[in-house]
């Protein structure tokens, strides 16, 4: 299933940079940055409970915010992408 993945994390501290940093590296071990603090992620039921624990362990419910919407298996017809930067399809190779 497709999941993106979004995030706020507060940065007026050095403890919130850390925080950041350390969301961003985990949502990368598991999907495509599309946007500064959005992520796609295609990942199986149990790939994604795992992230979301470490995620929660990582995020401070006080001060940061962390959504996960679930697009599911068909979720093709369910982007629209207009701008500059290329989408990608998750299951299609990608060159690195």
């Amino acid at each position: 299933m497709l999941v993106v993945i979004t995030y706020d994390v507060n940065t007026e501290t050095a403890a919130g940079r850390k925080r950041l940093r350390q969301i961003s590296r985990q949502c990368v071990n598991y999907g495509q940055r599309v946007q500064n603090s959005v992520f796609e992620c295609l990942l199986d039921s149990a790939q994604c409970r795992v992230l979301q624990e470490k995620l929660l362990k990582i995020m401070d419910p006080k001060a940061d915010s962390l959504r996960f919407y679930y697009l599911g298996s068909n979720y093709e017809n369910k982007i629209q992408h207009f701008g500059c930067k290329q989408g990608y399809m998750p299951e299609d190779v990608l060159m690195v």
